[in-house]
């Protein structure tokens, strides 16, 4: 079988960070393990993926019996005008995947697509109007061609179905992981002190890790820090400066914690790994997450979290996590107060469920089911 992916989406680095994000990153991650696991389907299959530039150089290196690249170059609708016309072609695949919300119109092959979340149903206004109805419109008609969906969560397979009720039968839940290359890895004292000195860190911290926008509640975690006594606290806020940076920044100066609050901005993955492993706890009161990386990476690194109780992250964080209602501010303050309260032994047990946590959440297994899926669906 000819297994063909549009891998577009693990090709794609923000330019004003060079780094992936988000879906990006689950992209990527997948076509590594599967690159990986090719011993376990190579004798099978070939995989196909299709690009519209060359692979990046970070990118799985080819193995031109089982897994190759095809680029098709780079033009205006490029699942339609460069994509589609593969798949009649005498190279056709016998199955395509996408990693995004956008198959082919039309196919004479069985197609499937990974949803990571509806994110942008509810939080519509944190897209530009264009992009907006184009997703919108678009991953309905991709829901209703497709022959199976992939999801990151069961959580994100219900709202799937109530919001698309003709997914229900072909709904399949395949978990994200964490890359361990950094995250959870030992790094020296002095690369420590160095990371830390650059972001003026010289305190305990309580770690947030996110985008500034409404789904993630910077708003409601910073006024529950505000009203912590503790002095020798600070709270960290790293990662890429959404929508809602300016009214943050206003929001800290006019609380007067701006000498309590560091905004780091995006961090490299080494970075990020020394952060998670130096701070008190990660602490992640979102009103919406389809899975929640970031609270594997935080198990990973040996650091307690405190998690909303909503959407996908009890699903995710299981019993190793403070849970809190993000739309009270009382209940984040009394978590982090519960957190910085621990004595050892019960902090120390946090840490030791998360490790735990961990087990159910792994590159390798996600690939090798994403294979199953696409052999069941190619066989019907």
């Amino acid at each position: 079988m000819l297994i063909g992916i549009d891998g577009n989406e693990a090709n794609e680095v923000r330019k004003d960070i060079g780094a992936r994000v988000g879906s990006n990153v689950v992209a990527y991650q997948m076509l590594w393990a599967l690159y990986k696991n090719k011993n376990k389907w190579g004798k099978k299959h070939k995989i196909a993926i299709y690009l519209k530039n060359k692979p990046k150089k970070d990118m799985p290196p080819e193995d031109v019996e089982v897994f190759r690249y095809v680029v098709l170059g780079d033009r205006a609708f490029w699942v339609v005008t460069k994509l589609m016309p593969v798949l009649y072609s005498k190279n056709k695949p016998d199955v395509l995947h996408t990693f995004s919300h956008y198959l082919p119109i039309f196919s004479p092959v069985p197609m499937g697509l990974t949803i990571h979340d509806l994110g942008f149903l509810k939080y519509s206004a944190q897209f530009k109007k264009k992009d907006y109805w184009q997703l919108k419109h678009w991953t309905a008609k991709s829901i209703n061609i497709s022959k199976y969906i992939i999801t990151v969560s069961k959580y994100s397979k219900r709202d799937l179905i109530k919001n698309y009720p003709s997914a229900k039968d072909k709904v399949h839940v395949i978990y994200n992981s964490y890359d361990s290359k950094l995250i959870g890895k030992s790094f020296s004292k002095k690369e420590k002190e160095k990371t830390l000195k650059k972001y003026k860190i010289s305190k305990d911290y309580l770690f947030f890790l996110g985008t500034l926008k409404p789904s993630k509640n910077p708003d409601g975690l910073i006024q529950a820090f505000s009203k912590i006594k503790e002095k020798s606290l600070v709270l960290v806020i790293a990662g890429g400066k959404g929508w809602m940076y300016e009214s943050i920044n206003k929001l800290v100066k006019n609380l007067g914690i701006e000498d309590k609050v560091i905004f780091t901005g995006f961090v490299s993955e080494k970075e990020k790994a020394i952060l998670l492993q130096e701070a008190k706890v990660l602490i992640s009161p979102s009103f919406w997450e389809g899975f929640g990386i970031h609270v594997l990476e935080a198990f990973a690194s040996g650091t307690p979290v405190i998690v909303s109780d909503r959407a996908s992250l009890p699903e995710i964080a299981g019993d190793a996590a403070i849970y809190v209602d993000p739309d009270s501010v009382k209940s984040i303050k009394q978590a982090i107060e519960k957190l910085i309260q621990m004595k050892e032994v019960e902090y120390n047990k946090l840490v030791h469920e998360g490790l735990n946590r961990l087990k159910m959440f792994d590159w390798s297994n996600s690939a090798e089911k994403l294979i199953e899926v696409l052999e069941k669906n190619i066989s019907q």
